[in-house]
C-alpha cells in the first residue's frame, strides 16, 4: 500500500486554453482517473497585463480587455471540465478562476485546496519553441512543494493509463532529492503495473585535472550499484518489476537517451540532486530533462523540512 506521502486525492490542472495547457490537463486527467482522485481546473487572469494596458489604452478599453480575458479564462476551465467528464463521467471536477500572478495563484490554490499533484504543459500561450520551458511552468516547478507532472506538447495524444504505461524511468544519484522521487516512482509504477527502470549516471565530465579517470569511474560505478540496489529493494517490497542500469555521461543526456532507447512512457525525477541548495533552485539536470523530454516528466520536490 502507498504511504500518505504518495497518495493522490486531488489533481490541479492549470490552464490558459492553449494547446500546451490542454496537453498537461489531459495527462493530469489520466492520472486522476488511475488514482481515483478529484480534479481542479484553474485559470488565472494575469492582472499584470492590465497594468501594461493602462499605460497605452483608456479606462474603457482596459475594462473591455479585462472582460475578454475573464471570458477566455471561463472558456478554458470549462473546456478542461468537459474533457474530464467525457473521460470519466463520475470524476469530481471543480473549476476556478483566480486573478493575479499565475504561478503564485497556482501555488496558493494548491495549498488552499489541499492539492497533491499539479499537471501542466511545458508551454502555454507565450511558448515559441519546444526547447523553451514555459515561464509559468518553470516558476511553479521552482516554488511548489508537491509533485508536478510536466507534459510536453508532443505528449498531447499519448495517454498515461495502465494500458499504455509500461515503462517508468527513475533516474537517481542517491541524493535526498533523488530519494524523494524513488517512492513516487515505485508507487506510480505500481498504479500502472509498469516496470521501473532505475538509472544512475556515472558522470566523469567534471573530473579535475590530475585525477585518474579509470579510478574515479570505478568508484562512481560502485556507488551507482549501491544506489540502484536501494531502488531495487524498494520496488521489490511493493512487488514492482525493476531493472537497474549504470551509464556513463552527463546525467541529462544519459536520461534522455535512455528514455528514447527504451521507449519510456514517463520519467520520475527529483527537482534537486546533489547540487541543490535551495527550494527555489530547480536542479539543472531536472530542468534539462523537462525541456528535452518527449514524455511526461513527474517532478518530485524534496520534502519540506519541519
Amino acid at each position: 500500500m502507498p504511504s500518505a506521502t504518495e497518495s493522490i486525492d486531488a489533481v490541479l490542472l492549470p490552464t490558459d486554453g492553449s494547446d500546451g495547457a490542454l496537453a498537461g490537463a489531459k495527462r493530469g486527467i489520466d492520472l486522476a482517473v488511475a488514482a481515483d482522485a478529484e480534479v481542479h481546473a484553474l485559470s488565472v487572469v494575469d492582472t499584470s497585463d492590465f497594468d501594461d494596458l493602462s499605460l497605452v489604452l483608456d479606462t474603457d478599453a482596459v475594462a473591455d480587455e479585462r472582460d475578454a480575458l475573464e471570458a477566455d479564462a471561463e472558456t478554458a476551465v470549462e473546456t478542461v471540465a468537459t474533457i474530464a467528464q467525457e473521460r470519466a463521467p463520475d470524476l469530481e471536477v471543480t473549476t476556478a478562476i483566480e486573478r493575479g500572478t499565475p504561478f503564485q495563484c497556482i501555488d496558493d490554490y494548491a495549498d488552499a485546496a489541499d492539492i497533491d499533484l499539479i499537471a501542466m504543459g511545458t508551454k502555454g500561450r507565450t511558448g515559441l519553441e519546444r526547447i523553451v520551458l514555459g515561464s509559468v511552468t518553470e516558476n511553479v516547478l521552482r516554488t511548489v512543494d508537491i509533485p508536478v507532472l510536466a507534459v510536453p506538447p508532443v505528449a498531447a495524444d499519448s495517454s498515461v493509463t495502465p494500458e499504455t504505461t509500461e515503462n517508468v524511468l527513475l533516474p537517481t544519484d542517491g541524493s535526498d532529492g533523488a530519494t524523494a522521487a524513488v517512492d513516487w516512482g515505485v508507487h506510480l509504477a505500481d498504479v500502472f503495473d509498469a516496470m521501473v527502470h532505475a538509472l544512475y549516471s556515472a558522470d566523469t565530465s567534471r573530473l579535475t585535472m590530475g585525477s585518474s579517470p579509470s579510478t574515479i569511474l570505478s568508484e562512481l560505478e560502485r556507488t551507482g550499484e549501491t544506489v540502484l540496489e536501494t531502488v531495487r529493494e524498494r520496488a521489490k517490497a511493493s512487488d514492482v518489476s525493476v531493472t537497474g542500469t549504470v551509464a556513463n555521461g552527463p546525467p541529462a543526456r544519459v536520461i534522455l537517451n535512455y528514455a528514447d532507447e527504451k521507449a519510456v512512457d514517463m520519467i520520475v525525477i527529483g527537482t534537486h540532486g546533489r547540487s541543490g541548495f535551495e527550494r527555489h533552485l530547480l536542479g539543472s539536470v531536472t530542468e534539462n530533462v523537462v525541456r528535452g523530454a518527449d514524455v511526461p516528466v513527474f517532478c518530485v520536490p524534496m520534502p519540506t523540512q519541519e
